[in-house]
């Protein structure tokens, strides 16, 4: 209850996030029938980069501050359109005073058939993030912990849908919660697009997440990882990495092709490195 995404907000690991689930939204909407995203640990939504708390970590400047003045090729800049147009509407002055979380920037990208649910268990963040959608009738905003709404809110009506889940680990366990709270939502929602967030840095059991992850069963499983600097000094974040669940199949030549150049731009030394692959699937 003690995380504030503020202090994090715009960093690397929501760079490679939020580039993805924006690839994800795009994806599903090649079909005209309406989905539901599914966004099970919310945060405020808005995040104000000006703030005294963004200021004392500046996490974002090594983040989403140096992808909008890089000079992307012209592939990248298509797969990043969708992510970084949302982030230059809030910002129509230059420059990047304000920031989308995830339900704000896929609330921006969802046509007036697409439906929101976000869930916050914070009660001051919960509070900021239904001020922001309050009126807003394609977005419903709940307060509760984020792993309930896995059994609770699936299958969404619509049949459709993206389920993000990107808890805060603040507590021991979660690496394991991830894959029981997965287990549990694909029995009931099997089709749907799964997106997974979690941390990489030194000690964390990322070998054997993903041994657990394959020993699930389920069929589909992408993995994409983003590091910008060596683990060996550092106790913090040193890499961020998502397991997509059900990928649109065009997303791992995307990924390989955006994955070196997102690397290129966000290293902080040279030990950056970056991987996308199959944990169970196509290969």
């Amino acid at each position: 209850m003690n995380y504030r995404h503020i202090y994090h907000a715009g960093n690397f690991a929501d760079v490679l996030k939020h580039a993805i689930l924006a690839r994800l939204i795009v994806y599903l909407q090649q079909k005209d029938k309406a989905f539901r995203l599914l966004d099970t640990h919310a945060g405020i939504g808005l995040y104000d980069l000006s703030s005294e708390e963004a200021q004392k970590t500046g996490e974002w400047q090594g983040g989403i501050g140096k992808l909008l003045s890089a000079d992307l090729s012209a592939r990248s800049a298509e797969l990043l359109a969708p992510y970084l147009d949302a982030v230059r509407m809030l910002n129509p002055q230059g420059g990047v005073a304000l920031y989308p979380g995830s339900p704000k920037l896929a609330r921006m990208l969802l046509r007036p058939q697409d439906r929101l649910s976000a869930m916050e268990l914070h009660p001051q963040d919960y509070r900021a993030l239904y001020r922001l959608f309050e009126g807003d009738f394609q977005a419903r905003i709940t307060e509760l912990d984020g792993w309930l709404a896995l059994g609770a809110h699936l299958p969404p009506k619509e049949k459709r849908g993206i389920v993000l889940v990107d808890p805060p680990f603040e507590v021991e366990g979660e690496y394991e919660r991830l894959v029981e709270g997965l287990s549990k939502a694909w029995r009931r929602f099997s089709t749907g697009v799964y997106c997974l967030w979690y941390p990489i840095k030194r000690g964390a059991p990322i070998a054997a997440f993903h041994e657990a992850l394959k020993e699930t069963g389920i069929p589909k499983i992408l993995c994409a990882e983003l590091s910008v600097k060596s683990d060996r000094d550092s106790t913090g974040l040193s890499g961020t990495g998502l397991i997509i669940v059900n990928p649109p199949f065009t997303l791992k030549d995307e990924l390989h092709s955006l994955l070196p150049e997102l690397k290129q731009i966000l290293a902080e030394d040279r030990f950056a490195s970056q991987r996308c692959f199959w944990l169970r699937g196509e290969e």
